[in-house]
């Protein structure tokens, strides 16, 4: 199935509704009936509840059976775009594979499948060693190896980019590809149209390197994006780093996330000042899918510096971002960010968006629009579509700081949602982005005098919106062949 142009939903399969695909897809074509033409379903292999929420998968080609199975994942694809995540970078500690190697070491079959610390520092000089390592970045505060024996009698540094329970996987070998190539084949037998690969800037190693999207990583994901596209399916690069590195990359691949939106539109409405977002948006790339809220916390590294490369916002105004994100959610992002809580992310506030906001619904809805007139193919979260606050209890609970935005809510929870008026206003913006052909033209933006300007014209099709900084106000205006119609953002309250 081609890609639409109109919004998606983002979702677990068993934290919306009665908690497995079947009711997912009774949601999206009942309740949200009209709302979304695609929905991204966060992981639903085996298992779906592991250490990292469904991203250390123990068998990559198998849904969790308590999820429902592939049947239920093709039926969805009969009428909507399917997104699912590719963790390209690594799989389970408790895989069979991994266990193999633990079991028989060296003499394992899957020991290539698996990358050590010396297959990548072959240096037998200590210091050396020590200094390349030094070099790599760090996505999270977590050892880069973890030591496993093997064969019940040696102690091998295995890779461990994310998480101890995470291996990374040799993409090189031939049994990663062939790993790689089975998941894909499960992918395209059962209607996934877009393919998130996750963690793919970590995927090759370099001695002497950063580790971190190297060219060699650019020719990976060519590579892997044109199997995928000979297989009827397209990929989205999953990638925080610095503005330049998403503009390179989106000129190599299908398309990217624009991760710079969410903090250079909370910067816009806590400033009143949208200078900078209007200037990444003159610069963004087209090829995009657009996010407000996910079920990562709100990235900052995204619009920050990087070494001697500026960043679209500079330290103060992103010292500034934050105090006012943990001000307006009244101190609960600062119990999940950084060390208040078991944080896997150094570069990341949690909190939803809704809350970054101070549940200001004028605010959310002005957020929401100025995402769904940027360049792009917008993504809304569950938790972002009901407007739901910080699961304070569930963080408590877990001790996870992302746990403060991944709520579980049934059915009845997302019903009371509905009565919202900001949900209500929330899926009236849905239904003008996913109506209007002006979406699939020309863009462009302005901002002058304190107003900012976000206009799409397609032929005889415009859409506009409006905001006044000033007096905060934000208006709508859409035009067709037929009528033209506006209204202010407030009156959707």
């Amino acid at each position: 199935m081609s890609i639409r142009n109109g919004v998606q939903l983002i979702t677990y399969a068993d934290r919306l509704g009665d908690g497995n695909i079947e009711s997912l897809n009774g949601l999206l074509n009942g309740k949200l009936s009209g709302l979304f033409t695609g929905v991204h379903i966060l992981p639903f292999y085996y298992p779906y509840d592991g250490e990292d929420a469904g991203f250390d998968p123990i068998d990559h080609t198998i849904v969790d059976e308590r999820l429902g199975d592939w049947n239920h994942i093709k039926s969805i694809g009969e009428s909507k775009n399917i997104m699912a995540d590719l963790i390209v970078n690594h799989m389970s500690a408790q895989s069979a594979q991994f266990k193999d190697v633990l079991a028989h070491g060296r003499e394992s079959e899957f020991w290539p499948l698996f990358l050590t610390k010396q297959d990548v520092f072959t240096s037998d000089d200590d210091a050396e060693t020590a200094a390349q390592i030094a070099q790599v970045f760090r996505p999270r505060p977590t050892p880069f190896f973890s030591n496993y024996e093997v064969a019940g009698k040696e102690m091998v540094p295995f890779w461990t980019t994310f998480t101890s329970n995470q291996i990374d996987i040799d993409v090189e070998s031939d049994l990663g590809k062939a790993y790689l190539s089975s998941i894909l084949t499960s992918f395209t037998q059962s209607n996934v149209d877009l393919i998130r690969l996750d963690a793919a800037g970590y995927a090759i190693k370099r001695a002497g390197s950063n580790c971190f999207m190297l060219e060699e990583t650019f020719e990976f994901i060519e590579s892997l994006s044109t199997r995928a596209r000979g297989m009827g399916m397209q990929c989205l690069v999953e990638i925080h780093s610095h503005y330049q590195t998403q503009i390179d990359i989106a000129a190599r691949c299908d398309s990217v996330y624009d991760f710079a939106l969410p903090p250079l539109v909370l910067h816009t409405l806590f400033t009143k000042d949208a200078s900078a977002l209007a200037h990444w948006l003159s610069i963004s790339p087209r090829n995009c899918f657009t996010v407000l809220d996910t079920h990562d916390g709100i990235g900052i590294v995204d619009v920050g510096a990087s070494g001697d490369k500026p960043g679209l916002l500079n330290n103060d105004e992103i010292n500034n971002l934050v105090e006012q994100i943990h001000i307006n959610s009244q101190g609960e992002s600062r119990k999940a960010t950084g060390a208040a809580a078991n944080n896997v992310d150094l570069y990341q506030v949690n909190c939803t968006y809704y809350d970054a906001l101070g549940q200001n619904d004028l605010e959310y809805l002005v957020a929401r629009a100025i995402q769904f007139f940027s360049p792009g193919i917008p993504q809304v979260y569950y938790g972002g579509l009901l407007a739901a606050a910080n699961d304070m209890s569930l963080l408590a609970r877990t001790n996870v700081g992302r746990d403060i935005n991944r709520p579980y809510l049934s059915s009845s929870d997302v019903d009371e949602a509905f009565e919202k008026p900001v949900v209500q206003g929330l899926m009236t913006l849905i239904k003008l982005r996913n109506d209007s052909s002006a979406f699939d033209g020309e863009f462009r933006v302005s901002y002058t005098h304190n107003q900012l300007e976000l206009v799409w014209i397609n032929g005889e099709a415009s859409a506009q919106l409006t905001v006044d900084f000033a007096d905060f106000d934000a208006v709508i205006r859409m035009v067709s062949a037929e009528e033209t119609t506006a209204f202010s953002l407030s009156s959707l309250l």
